[in-house]
């Protein structure tokens, strides 16, 4: 059973390029930023998924894991945590906020390029950040993904109470809630694989992309009650 689970983040791959492809026609069409932010979002998650399948497939490398890190638990859900943001809050505040997380994301993955690799006590060779020898640089991961959790939560808890009794704004409500629980579920899985246990985020990124779809869909569907 865990030996099938292993393949799982393939289909979460094909998934995300049929979304992307999806989400990018419409940011073409539309060109607002929290479309952008979402684009950016649903192609690191695919991009994250993408060294996970290549890890099932091919082993163990250095570099994929390296990747895999600034991907997955250095972007993680700030992208779309980021176009919550733009769609509910002050575009000020969104530029602002976007230039800090922006940079520290690329300082942190700097530091994770260039960290050497160690092999601790009873290595499995699964995916993981415990190999870092800089044991500091994993210190970047739950700074940004507290911002990351902080937004998404703030912004569908801001949408109930800004939203919801809004008929008009219906859509934007829902389609928020299903966004920021798709999204954090890889957070939950995330926290698992500290535990050792990374077949944990295989399942809760497939079932979180397709809650933020599902969310997407929502809003992307209610063109005359939500601006898009």
């Amino acid at each position: 059973m865990v030996d099938i689970i292993q393949y799982i983040p393939i289909i979460t791959t094909l998934f995300s390029i049929y979304f992307f492809r999806e989400i990018y026609l419409h940011y073409k069409e539309h060109s607002t930023p929290y479309l952008l932010w979402w684009c950016i979002g649903v192609l690191t998650f695919g991009m994250g998924t993408f060294a996970e399948s290549f890890h099932a497939l091919y082993g163990w490398s250095d570099v994929n894991l390296k990747y895999w890190y600034i991907v997955g638990a250095l972007l993680g859900g700030f992208p779309l945590a980021q176009g919550s943001v733009y769609l509910l809050m002050n575009r000020k505040f969104a530029n602002i906020t976007s230039v800090i997380i922006v940079s520290a994301i690329v300082v942190g993955a700097i530091c994770v390029s260039l960290s050497p690799i160690g092999n601790p006590a009873e290595f499995d060779y699964k995916l993981t950040g415990k190999v870092f020898e800089w044991e500091w640089v994993r210190l970047f991961s739950p700074l940004i993904n507290i911002y990351s959790f902080l937004f998404l939560v703030g912004g569908a808890i801001y949408s109930a109470a800004k939203y919801a009794k809004q008929e008009n704004k219906e859509a934007r409500f829902k389609g928020n809630i299903y966004i920021a629980i798709g999204a954090l579920l890889p957070g939950i899985g995330g926290t698992a694989t500290r535990m050792g246990y990374v077949e944990v985020l295989f399942i809760t990124e497939l079932i979180g992309l397709i809650l933020i779809y599902i969310g997407y869909r929502i809003i992307k569907t209610r063109p005359n009650k939500v601006a898009s």
